[in-house]
């Protein structure tokens, strides 16, 4: 098995400060103010490793850090603690997700302290989608935790060192954790209220649903700034192409949790090439995005489209401020 042949010294070297949960590069550009970037890996039907690293290799140079979702759609995949072991060997900084739907709390805290020994030092914690929505419906859902309570015992383990049985861990896993957040569904009003819940669990970062909606979220920033909660967590705002106008109609009407508006449907329907359209939209959004106070960075899914992931990083303009552009490393 051959892995990629990569650069592993960053052009600019930031430090691990006290303060820090993690010894990660995704948490180290957070907290050095950068606007930060991050994508979606989706995990291969595969026990080939060198599918992932194919995969990773799109984004190499243009993220900081690369999400490995965790049987999104209740579909099954390479596990998401399997991917992100194979990108650590490589010097990627994952970001690895936990779907409360298919384990309970001993195998959950099981995997947070193996994915920190393979080198992971990012957790996305997540309820899970139902098993209805996938390709196994006769699955036995388990959602023993939600996402909070996955993030109180995950800080736990971090902070004071023990499980959540109260027996004592000989090594605390050094994780950054995250959450994920929606502003773009009702009731909206009780959004940042959800987000500060979950801050109180141990939220660090939070990666939102897609945003194709610019005022919805900046009432959302609006309130969310007005709670002071822009300064408790970063705030990655979740962004993607769309391949047409058919295509956005279908997730609009089939994808929960999805706000499509009919002027992106215009937009798009109204384009000579709706594929180049939907990519300029996304560099139109993420510039909108990082003008909105309290937003940290963005979350690029780009789904069955990643190969467009550095066209849209370069036009945006996101990493113009780094001295070169950032190979999405654990270093």
């Amino acid at each position: 098995m051959e892995q990629p042949n990569v650069d592993l010294s960053p052009a600019e070297l930031l430090p691990i400060l006290p303060g820090h949960s993690s010894p990660g590069r995704f948490e180290r550009v957070l907290r050095a103010g950068k606007f930060a970037v991050t994508t979606e890996l989706a995990p291969p039907d595969s026990a080939d490793p060198a599918q992932v690293y194919e995969r990773a290799s799109i984004f190499d140079g243009y993220v900081d850090a690369i999400n490995a979702t965790d049987g999104s759609g209740a579909h099954c995949h390479m596990s998401s603690i399997a991917v992100c072991g194979l990108l650590t060997r490589a010097g990627y900084s994952p970001i690895m997700q936990i779907s409360c739907r298919d384990r309970n709390r001993i195998a959950m805290q099981g995997e947070i302290l193996g994915a920190s020994a393979m080198g992971v030092s990012n957790i996305l914690c997540l309820t899970g989608d139902g098993v209805q929505t996938g390709d196994h419906p006769q699955a036995k859902p388990v959602f023993d935790l939600d996402c909070m309570s996955l993030l109180e015992i995950g800080t736990r383990m971090r902070d004071q060192g023990t499980f959540e049985s109260g027996r004592k861990l000989d090594h605390s896993p050094p994780v950054f954790f995250g959450a994920a957040a929606n502003p773009f569904a009702p009731p909206f009003d009780w959004r940042p209220t959800r987000l500060a819940k979950k801050i109180a669990a141990g939220a660090q970062f939070v990666q939102t649903q897609y945003c194709y909606d610019i005022e919805l979220l900046q009432n959302y920033m609006r309130r969310v700034r007005e709670l002071g909660l822009h300064k408790q967590v970063y705030i990655l705002v979740g962004v993607g192409p769309l391949a047409s106008a058919r295509t956005a109609n279908w997730i609009r009407t089939n994808v929960p949790g999805v706000h499509i508006p009919d002027h992106v449907i215009k937009r798009l329907s109204g384009a000579a090439d709706q594929r180049a359209e939907g990519i300029n939209l996304c560099v139109d959004l993420i510039q909108q995005v990082r003008e909105i106070e309290g937003v940290h960075g963005c979350h690029i899914m780009a789904y069955k489209q990643e190969h467009a992931v550095p066209e849209i990083v370069e036009r945006s303009g996101i990493l113009s401020e780094r001295n070169s552009r950032k190979r999405a490393r654990k270093i």
